[in-house]
């Protein structure tokens, strides 16, 4: 039942995303999107993750891998499978940024626990 309930929270989240922050953008400009960011993200961050809609136990895959697969879906269903066809270079590009954000955080973690393990060693001797 969990999973069903990310599908939902995640589709909603989606929702949402594709279909009224570009209406505020384009409304009331950059401060619209800005603030349809700001309203979206963070109504859909306190419904799926404080009231716990989705099931995201120690996942880095979180909200912008549901709305992008809604928006995909959503363009697919609204003008024809070419649509999905015209997005597989986006989202190759999107998965090589993923695969580099990922080995970079994995870079900083790796230093912040050397120079934590520094510091305390520091600590161990001169006390």
């Amino acid at each position: 039942m969990k999973n069903i309930g990310s599908i939902i929270g995640f589709a909603i989240a989606g929702i949402f995303v594709m279909s009224v922050w570009g209406a505020f953008a384009e409304a009331y400009g950059i401060f619209g999107g800005w603030f349809a960011g700001l309203a979206i993200i963070s109504i859909m961050w306190f419904m799926n993750h404080f009231l716990e809609l989705v099931a995201n136990e120690g996942a880095f895959v979180d909200m912008a891998a549901g709305i992008a697969v809604t928006g995909t879906l959503r363009d697919v269903f609204l003008n024809g499978p070419q649509a999905g066809i015209d997005s597989l270079p986006t989202l190759a590009f999107v998965a090589i940024g993923a695969v580099l954000a990922g080995v970079t955080a994995v870079a900083i973690e790796k230093m912040w626990a050397e120079r934590d393990a520094a510091v305390s060693a520091k600590e161990d001797i001169s006390a």
